[in-house]
Protein backbone atom coordinates (compact mmCIF):
# COMPACT_ATOMS: atom_id res chain seq x y z
CA UNK A 1 0.00 0.00 0.00
CA UNK A 2 1.52 3.38 -0.70
CA UNK A 3 1.53 5.68 1.98
CA UNK A 4 -0.67 8.73 -0.27
CA UNK A 5 -3.57 5.68 -0.20
CA UNK A 6 -3.75 5.95 3.56
CA UNK A 7 -5.47 8.85 5.70
CA UNK A 8 -4.48 8.78 9.76
CA UNK A 9 -6.63 11.12 11.92
CA UNK A 10 -5.60 11.22 15.23
CA UNK A 11 -8.87 10.77 17.46
CA UNK A 12 -7.53 11.44 21.22
CA UNK A 13 -6.61 8.17 22.53
CA UNK A 14 -8.01 6.35 19.55
CA UNK A 15 -6.40 6.02 15.95
CA UNK A 16 -8.82 5.88 13.21
CA UNK A 17 -7.18 4.76 9.30
CA UNK A 18 -9.29 5.36 6.28
CA UNK A 19 -7.64 3.92 3.19
CA UNK A 20 -8.79 4.67 -0.31
CA UNK A 21 -7.63 2.29 -2.91
CA UNK A 22 -8.28 -0.06 -5.61
CA UNK A 23 -8.74 -3.65 -5.89
CA UNK A 24 -6.57 -5.63 -8.17
CA UNK A 25 -9.86 -5.32 -11.08
CA UNK A 26 -9.47 -1.53 -10.39
CA UNK A 27 -12.65 -1.33 -8.55
CA UNK A 28 -12.33 1.68 -6.31
CA UNK A 29 -12.42 0.96 -2.46
CA UNK A 30 -12.50 2.60 0.95
CA UNK A 31 -11.92 0.81 3.89
CA UNK A 32 -11.82 2.55 7.58
CA UNK A 33 -11.21 0.89 10.71
CA UNK A 34 -13.63 1.86 13.76
CA UNK A 35 -11.57 0.28 16.52
CA UNK A 36 -13.60 -1.63 19.38
CA UNK A 37 -16.84 -1.99 17.14
CA UNK A 38 -18.65 -5.77 17.22
CA UNK A 39 -20.18 -5.80 13.75
CA UNK A 40 -18.45 -4.73 9.97
CA UNK A 41 -20.07 -2.85 7.35
CA UNK A 42 -19.85 -3.35 3.52
CA UNK A 43 -21.60 -1.36 1.03
CA UNK A 44 -21.02 -2.06 -2.78
CA UNK A 45 -22.77 -0.07 -5.19
CA UNK A 46 -23.12 -0.38 -9.53
CA UNK A 47 -24.14 2.33 -11.01
CA UNK A 48 -27.21 2.58 -13.33
CA UNK A 49 -25.67 3.92 -16.17
CA UNK A 50 -28.70 3.05 -18.99
CA UNK A 51 -32.15 3.64 -18.52
CA UNK A 52 -33.95 0.30 -18.46
CA UNK A 53 -35.89 -0.93 -22.02
CA UNK A 54 -39.00 -1.20 -20.05
CA UNK A 55 -40.33 0.67 -16.74
CA UNK A 56 -40.04 -2.18 -13.62
CA UNK A 57 -37.07 -4.19 -14.96
CA UNK A 58 -34.43 -2.90 -12.41
CA UNK A 59 -37.08 -2.91 -9.81
CA UNK A 60 -37.62 -6.50 -10.02
CA UNK A 61 -34.01 -7.21 -11.25
CA UNK A 62 -33.29 -5.85 -6.97
CA UNK A 63 -35.63 -8.07 -5.41
CA UNK A 64 -34.70 -11.34 -7.07
CA UNK A 65 -31.29 -10.72 -6.06
CA UNK A 66 -32.47 -12.79 -2.79
CA UNK A 67 -34.89 -15.46 -4.23
CA UNK A 68 -32.29 -18.19 -4.91
CA UNK A 69 -29.16 -19.02 -6.29
CA UNK A 70 -27.72 -22.17 -8.04
CA UNK A 71 -26.86 -23.50 -4.56
CA UNK A 72 -29.20 -22.05 -2.05
CA UNK A 73 -33.22 -21.85 -2.82
CA UNK A 74 -34.41 -18.61 -1.76
CA UNK A 75 -35.22 -20.40 1.52
CA UNK A 76 -32.36 -21.69 2.42
CA UNK A 77 -30.48 -18.65 1.31
CA UNK A 78 -32.54 -16.97 4.21
CA UNK A 79 -31.56 -19.81 6.39
CA UNK A 80 -27.72 -19.02 6.14
CA UNK A 81 -28.43 -15.23 6.55
CA UNK A 82 -30.33 -15.87 9.93
CA UNK A 83 -27.93 -18.56 11.01
CA UNK A 84 -24.65 -16.15 10.83
CA UNK A 85 -26.87 -13.15 11.63
CA UNK A 86 -26.09 -11.36 8.72
CA UNK A 87 -28.47 -8.53 7.72
CA UNK A 88 -28.17 -8.60 4.04
CA UNK A 89 -30.39 -6.76 1.34
CA UNK A 90 -30.08 -5.42 -2.25
CA UNK A 91 -31.67 -1.88 -2.95
CA UNK A 92 -32.32 -0.01 -5.95
CA UNK A 93 -32.19 3.71 -6.01
CA UNK A 94 -32.23 5.62 -9.59
CA UNK A 95 -28.80 6.15 -9.88
CA UNK A 96 -27.79 2.86 -9.02
CA UNK A 97 -28.19 -0.60 -7.36
CA UNK A 98 -26.55 -1.62 -3.93
CA UNK A 99 -25.67 -4.73 -1.81
CA UNK A 100 -24.85 -4.41 1.61
CA UNK A 101 -24.81 -6.57 4.86
CA UNK A 102 -23.61 -5.86 8.62
CA UNK A 103 -22.57 -9.09 9.80
CA UNK A 104 -20.12 -10.16 13.37
CA UNK A 105 -16.19 -9.32 13.11
CA UNK A 106 -15.84 -13.07 13.33
CA UNK A 107 -18.48 -13.94 10.21
CA UNK A 108 -17.27 -11.68 7.89
CA UNK A 109 -15.44 -13.95 5.41
CA UNK A 110 -18.88 -16.18 5.48
CA UNK A 111 -20.90 -12.67 4.54
CA UNK A 112 -18.46 -12.30 1.83
CA UNK A 113 -19.18 -15.88 0.76
CA UNK A 114 -23.08 -15.57 0.89
CA UNK A 115 -22.95 -12.20 -0.70
CA UNK A 116 -20.99 -13.64 -3.77
CA UNK A 117 -23.45 -16.22 -4.22
CA UNK A 118 -25.75 -13.61 -4.28
CA UNK A 119 -24.13 -11.39 -6.89
CA UNK A 120 -22.52 -14.53 -9.26
CA UNK A 121 -25.37 -17.32 -9.25
CA UNK A 122 -28.72 -15.81 -8.24
CA UNK A 123 -31.34 -17.35 -10.87
CA UNK A 124 -34.18 -15.17 -10.86
CA UNK A 125 -36.63 -18.43 -9.82
CA UNK A 126 -40.35 -17.81 -9.91
CA UNK A 127 -40.31 -15.17 -11.76
CA UNK A 128 -44.20 -15.03 -12.20
CA UNK A 129 -45.31 -14.92 -8.36
CA UNK A 130 -42.41 -12.13 -7.67
CA UNK A 131 -43.84 -9.58 -10.42
CA UNK A 132 -47.13 -10.67 -8.65
CA UNK A 133 -45.90 -9.48 -5.79
CA UNK A 134 -44.43 -6.11 -6.71
CA UNK A 135 -47.89 -5.67 -8.53
CA UNK A 136 -49.40 -5.73 -5.23
CA UNK A 137 -46.98 -3.84 -3.35
CA UNK A 138 -47.40 -1.13 -5.97
CA UNK A 139 -51.02 -1.28 -5.81
CA UNK A 140 -51.19 -0.99 -1.90
CA UNK A 141 -48.37 1.83 -1.71
CA UNK A 142 -50.69 3.79 -4.52
CA UNK A 143 -53.99 3.68 -2.19
CA UNK A 144 -52.00 6.41 -0.01
CA UNK A 145 -53.41 9.74 -1.95
CA UNK A 146 -49.69 11.10 -0.87
CA UNK A 147 -48.23 8.40 -3.08
CA UNK A 148 -50.77 9.21 -5.66
CA UNK A 149 -49.43 13.10 -5.76
CA UNK A 150 -45.70 12.33 -5.69
CA UNK A 151 -46.43 9.46 -8.35
CA UNK A 152 -47.74 12.32 -10.32
CA UNK A 153 -45.42 14.74 -9.53
CA UNK A 154 -42.40 12.39 -10.93
CA UNK A 155 -44.28 11.84 -13.76
CA UNK A 156 -44.61 15.82 -14.91
CA UNK A 157 -40.95 16.29 -13.55
CA UNK A 158 -39.27 13.60 -15.60
CA UNK A 159 -41.41 12.93 -18.57
CA UNK A 160 -40.39 10.39 -20.93
CA UNK A 161 -37.25 10.09 -18.81
CA UNK A 162 -35.81 7.16 -16.91
CA UNK A 163 -35.95 9.10 -13.52
CA UNK A 164 -40.31 9.16 -14.54
CA UNK A 165 -40.63 5.22 -14.12
CA UNK A 166 -42.83 5.80 -11.47
CA UNK A 167 -45.00 3.39 -10.12
CA UNK A 168 -47.98 4.09 -12.27
CA UNK A 169 -45.11 3.13 -15.02
CA UNK A 170 -44.34 0.36 -13.36
CA UNK A 171 -47.84 -0.85 -13.29
CA UNK A 172 -48.34 -0.09 -17.05
CA UNK A 173 -45.71 -1.94 -18.16
CA UNK A 174 -45.13 -4.90 -15.88
CA UNK A 175 -46.80 -7.48 -17.95
CA UNK A 176 -44.45 -6.73 -21.05
CA UNK A 177 -41.28 -8.07 -18.74
CA UNK A 178 -39.93 -11.21 -19.32
CA UNK A 179 -37.66 -13.27 -17.47
CA UNK A 180 -34.91 -12.86 -19.67
CA UNK A 181 -35.28 -9.11 -20.09
CA UNK A 182 -34.29 -8.84 -16.00
CA UNK A 183 -31.50 -11.70 -16.47
CA UNK A 184 -30.45 -9.32 -19.61
CA UNK A 185 -30.41 -5.74 -17.62
CA UNK A 186 -28.55 -7.64 -15.05
CA UNK A 187 -25.94 -9.03 -16.84
CA UNK A 188 -25.28 -5.46 -18.22
CA UNK A 189 -24.84 -4.26 -14.87
CA UNK A 190 -22.27 -7.03 -13.43
CA UNK A 191 -20.23 -6.84 -16.08
CA UNK A 192 -20.46 -3.24 -17.86
CA UNK A 193 -20.75 -0.59 -15.36
CA UNK A 194 -18.61 0.94 -12.71
CA UNK A 195 -18.46 -0.23 -8.99
CA UNK A 196 -17.74 0.95 -5.72
CA UNK A 197 -16.93 -0.69 -2.73
CA UNK A 198 -17.32 0.51 0.76
CA UNK A 199 -15.95 -1.29 3.95
CA UNK A 200 -16.34 -0.53 7.54
CA UNK A 201 -15.57 -1.98 11.09
CA UNK A 202 -13.29 -3.16 13.95
CA UNK A 203 -10.95 -5.67 11.83
CA UNK A 204 -7.90 -4.62 10.04
CA UNK A 205 -7.29 -4.38 6.21
CA UNK A 206 -5.31 -7.49 6.23
CA UNK A 207 -7.80 -9.57 8.02
CA UNK A 208 -10.18 -8.67 5.14
CA UNK A 209 -8.57 -7.93 1.89
CA UNK A 210 -8.30 -11.61 0.80
CA UNK A 211 -11.96 -12.26 1.06
CA UNK A 212 -12.75 -8.98 -0.60
CA UNK A 213 -10.50 -9.76 -3.71
CA UNK A 214 -11.34 -13.26 -3.89
CA UNK A 215 -15.04 -12.32 -4.86
CA UNK A 216 -15.63 -8.58 -5.38
CA UNK A 217 -11.74 -8.44 -6.84
CA UNK A 218 -12.89 -11.04 -9.82
CA UNK A 219 -15.98 -9.41 -10.70
CA UNK A 220 -15.78 -7.03 -14.25
CA UNK A 221 -15.19 -3.50 -13.64
CA UNK A 222 -15.84 -0.89 -16.53
CA UNK A 223 -13.45 2.13 -15.81
CA UNK A 224 -14.65 4.51 -18.99
CA UNK A 225 -17.32 5.49 -16.79
CA UNK A 226 -19.61 5.76 -19.34
CA UNK A 227 -22.97 7.21 -18.28
CA UNK A 228 -26.25 6.76 -21.09
CA UNK A 229 -28.87 8.76 -19.34
CA UNK A 230 -29.39 12.24 -20.81
CA UNK A 231 -29.67 14.95 -18.88
CA UNK A 232 -33.27 15.72 -18.24
CA UNK A 233 -35.04 18.80 -18.99
CA UNK A 234 -38.10 20.87 -17.58
CA UNK A 235 -39.19 23.49 -20.16
CA UNK A 236 -42.37 24.89 -19.08
CA UNK A 237 -44.71 24.71 -16.06
CA UNK A 238 -46.88 21.65 -15.95
CA UNK A 239 -49.77 21.05 -13.51
CA UNK A 240 -52.03 17.99 -13.11
CA UNK A 241 -54.84 17.24 -10.36
CA UNK A 242 -56.09 13.91 -9.83
CA UNK A 243 -59.53 13.22 -7.87
CA UNK A 244 -60.04 10.46 -5.33
CA UNK A 245 -62.78 9.44 -3.68
CA UNK A 246 -63.34 8.58 0.01
CA UNK A 247 -60.21 11.26 1.62
CA UNK A 248 -60.15 13.81 3.72
CA UNK A 249 -57.12 15.40 2.69
CA UNK A 250 -55.95 17.47 -0.06
CA UNK A 251 -51.92 16.79 -0.79
CA UNK A 252 -50.30 19.21 -2.75
CA UNK A 253 -46.57 18.77 -4.19
CA UNK A 254 -44.74 21.66 -6.04
CA UNK A 255 -41.41 21.79 -7.54
CA UNK A 256 -38.04 22.79 -9.52
CA UNK A 257 -35.34 21.31 -11.33
CA UNK A 258 -32.21 22.52 -9.49
CA UNK A 259 -28.37 21.57 -9.77
CA UNK A 260 -27.02 18.57 -8.37
CA UNK A 261 -24.31 17.43 -5.85
CA UNK A 262 -20.97 19.28 -5.83
CA UNK A 263 -21.90 21.68 -8.89
CA UNK A 264 -21.73 25.10 -7.47
CA UNK A 265 -25.06 26.40 -6.36
CA UNK A 266 -25.61 22.87 -4.55
CA UNK A 267 -24.60 24.04 -1.62
CA UNK A 268 -26.79 27.35 -1.08
CA UNK A 269 -29.47 24.95 -2.10
CA UNK A 270 -28.98 22.54 0.55
CA UNK A 271 -28.89 24.92 3.46
CA UNK A 272 -31.86 27.01 1.70
CA UNK A 273 -33.89 23.46 2.00
CA UNK A 274 -32.85 23.35 5.72
CA UNK A 275 -34.37 26.86 6.63
CA UNK A 276 -37.45 26.80 3.95
CA UNK A 277 -38.59 23.31 5.35
CA UNK A 278 -36.39 20.53 5.95
CA UNK A 279 -35.75 21.31 9.52
CA UNK A 280 -39.20 20.63 11.18
CA UNK A 281 -40.80 22.34 13.87
CA UNK A 282 -38.43 25.39 12.95
CA UNK A 283 -38.79 25.40 9.39
CA UNK A 284 -40.27 28.43 7.65
CA UNK A 285 -42.97 26.62 5.97
CA UNK A 286 -43.99 24.72 9.73
CA UNK A 287 -43.95 28.07 11.27
CA UNK A 288 -46.09 30.07 8.84
CA UNK A 289 -48.55 27.67 7.21
CA UNK A 290 -49.05 25.43 10.18
CA UNK A 291 -48.31 27.09 13.47
CA UNK A 292 -49.71 30.97 11.89
CA UNK A 293 -52.13 30.05 9.49
CA UNK A 294 -53.48 26.67 10.70
CA UNK A 295 -53.25 24.87 6.91
CA UNK A 296 -51.62 22.28 7.52
CA UNK A 297 -51.80 18.43 8.85
CA UNK A 298 -48.27 18.12 7.42
CA UNK A 299 -45.56 20.77 5.48
CA UNK A 300 -41.93 20.12 4.38
CA UNK A 301 -39.31 20.35 1.49
CA UNK A 302 -37.35 18.08 0.43
CA UNK A 303 -34.35 18.28 -2.12
CA UNK A 304 -33.21 14.98 -3.93
CA UNK A 305 -30.04 14.97 -5.87
CA UNK A 306 -29.29 12.68 -9.16
CA UNK A 307 -26.58 12.21 -11.18
CA UNK A 308 -27.46 14.67 -13.68
CA UNK A 309 -30.15 17.00 -11.67
CA UNK A 310 -31.80 17.52 -8.73
CA UNK A 311 -35.63 18.16 -7.56
CA UNK A 312 -36.71 20.35 -5.20
CA UNK A 313 -40.07 20.62 -3.79
CA UNK A 314 -42.30 21.81 -1.03
CA UNK A 315 -45.26 19.39 0.09
CA UNK A 316 -48.37 20.28 2.09
CA UNK A 317 -51.62 18.03 3.05
CA UNK A 318 -54.41 20.10 4.44
CA UNK A 319 -58.26 20.41 4.14
CA UNK A 320 -59.56 20.42 0.93
CA UNK A 321 -60.86 24.06 1.26
CA UNK A 322 -57.57 25.26 2.12
CA UNK A 323 -55.97 24.09 -0.95
CA UNK A 324 -55.70 27.73 -2.71
CA UNK A 325 -55.00 29.58 0.55
CA UNK A 326 -51.97 26.94 0.93
CA UNK A 327 -50.63 27.33 -2.79
CA UNK A 328 -50.87 31.14 -1.97
CA UNK A 329 -49.11 30.88 1.26
CA UNK A 330 -46.59 28.71 -0.72
CA UNK A 331 -46.34 31.60 -3.18
CA UNK A 332 -45.27 33.95 -0.55
CA UNK A 333 -42.69 32.28 1.28
CA UNK A 334 -40.74 31.45 -2.09
CA UNK A 335 -40.81 35.33 -2.84
CA UNK A 336 -39.62 35.87 0.91
CA UNK A 337 -36.47 34.02 0.17
CA UNK A 338 -35.99 35.10 -3.93
CA UNK A 339 -36.53 39.06 -2.17
CA UNK A 340 -35.08 39.43 1.16
CA UNK A 341 -31.94 37.80 2.51
CA UNK A 342 -32.02 35.05 5.34
CA UNK A 343 -30.19 36.18 8.30
CA UNK A 344 -26.52 35.16 9.78
CA UNK A 345 -28.69 33.49 12.74
CA UNK A 346 -31.15 31.53 10.42
CA UNK A 347 -27.64 31.01 8.04
CA UNK A 348 -25.67 29.89 11.16
CA UNK A 349 -27.84 27.68 12.68
CA UNK A 350 -29.04 25.74 8.92
CA UNK A 351 -25.25 25.06 8.77
CA UNK A 352 -25.60 23.76 12.30
CA UNK A 353 -28.45 21.68 11.31
CA UNK A 354 -26.72 20.29 8.23
CA UNK A 355 -23.80 19.09 10.15
CA UNK A 356 -25.26 18.22 13.24
CA UNK A 357 -27.81 15.55 11.15
CA UNK A 358 -24.94 14.97 9.05
CA UNK A 359 -23.27 13.29 11.80
CA UNK A 360 -26.04 11.42 13.40
CA UNK A 361 -26.53 10.02 9.64
CA UNK A 362 -23.49 8.90 9.61
CA UNK A 363 -23.18 7.05 13.28
CA UNK A 364 -23.00 3.82 12.48
CA UNK A 365 -20.32 1.47 10.15
CA UNK A 366 -23.19 0.63 7.69
CA UNK A 367 -24.07 4.31 7.70
CA UNK A 368 -20.82 5.33 7.07
CA UNK A 369 -20.16 2.24 4.44
CA UNK A 370 -23.44 3.09 2.30
CA UNK A 371 -22.90 7.28 2.57
CA UNK A 372 -18.69 6.28 1.18
CA UNK A 373 -20.65 4.13 -1.52
CA UNK A 374 -23.19 6.41 -2.64
CA UNK A 375 -20.84 9.09 -3.58
CA UNK A 376 -17.81 6.82 -4.43
CA UNK A 377 -20.21 5.30 -7.06
CA UNK A 378 -21.51 8.91 -8.55
CA UNK A 379 -17.65 10.10 -8.88
CA UNK A 380 -17.64 12.46 -6.22
CA UNK A 381 -15.16 10.71 -3.88
CA UNK A 382 -15.64 8.74 -1.45
CA UNK A 383 -14.84 11.74 1.02
CA UNK A 384 -17.91 14.08 -0.72
CA UNK A 385 -19.83 14.09 2.99
CA UNK A 386 -17.00 15.59 4.73
CA UNK A 387 -15.93 18.26 2.04
CA UNK A 388 -19.66 18.98 1.66
CA UNK A 389 -19.90 19.87 5.46
CA UNK A 390 -16.65 22.45 4.98
CA UNK A 391 -17.96 23.67 1.73
CA UNK A 392 -21.32 24.60 3.45
CA UNK A 393 -19.25 26.59 6.26
CA UNK A 394 -18.61 29.52 3.77
CA UNK A 395 -22.21 29.74 1.93
CA UNK A 396 -23.31 33.40 2.22
CA UNK A 397 -26.78 34.35 2.25
CA UNK A 398 -26.07 36.39 -0.73
CA UNK A 399 -25.39 32.57 -2.19
CA UNK A 400 -28.84 31.79 -1.22
CA UNK A 401 -30.87 34.86 -2.29
CA UNK A 402 -29.22 34.20 -5.86
CA UNK A 403 -30.26 30.46 -6.01
CA UNK A 404 -33.62 31.34 -4.85
CA UNK A 405 -34.37 33.81 -8.00
CA UNK A 406 -32.38 31.24 -10.04
CA UNK A 407 -34.31 28.34 -9.59
CA UNK A 408 -37.31 29.41 -8.08
CA UNK A 409 -38.99 30.67 -11.57
CA UNK A 410 -42.94 30.89 -12.29
CA UNK A 411 -42.43 29.88 -16.11
CA UNK A 412 -41.14 26.15 -15.03
CA UNK A 413 -42.10 24.18 -12.05
CA UNK A 414 -44.71 21.05 -11.42
CA UNK A 415 -47.52 21.32 -9.63
CA UNK A 416 -49.73 18.18 -8.20
CA UNK A 417 -52.32 18.23 -6.29
CA UNK A 418 -54.74 15.13 -5.18
CA UNK A 419 -57.77 16.26 -3.78
CA UNK A 420 -61.59 14.74 -2.82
Amino acid sequence: MNQRDSIIVNMGAKIMTKIISKLTNGIDYIYKNNPNTPRMALCLNFLISKPEAIPGIYSLMARFLLQGTKNYNSEQLANEFEKFAIDFSSELFPNYLRLKFVCLNEDFSKAMELMNEVITNSTFEEFEKEKSKLRGEILAELDSPKAMAMDAYFNEMFENHYYGNTMTKILENIDNITKEDVIQAYDYILNNVKKALAVVGALKKDEIIDSIEDTIGKLSNNQNDEFLIEKPVLDRKKEVVNIKSEINQAHIVKGWQVPTCAQEDYYPLVLLNIMLGACGLSSRLFMELRDKKGLAYVVRSSYETYKLTGNFMIYIATEPKNIEVSLKGFNEEIEKVKTVAVTEKELNDAKNNLIGKSAFLEETNIQQACTYAKYGVLGLGFEFSEQMKETVKSVSAEQILECAKKYFTDEKYVLSIIKP
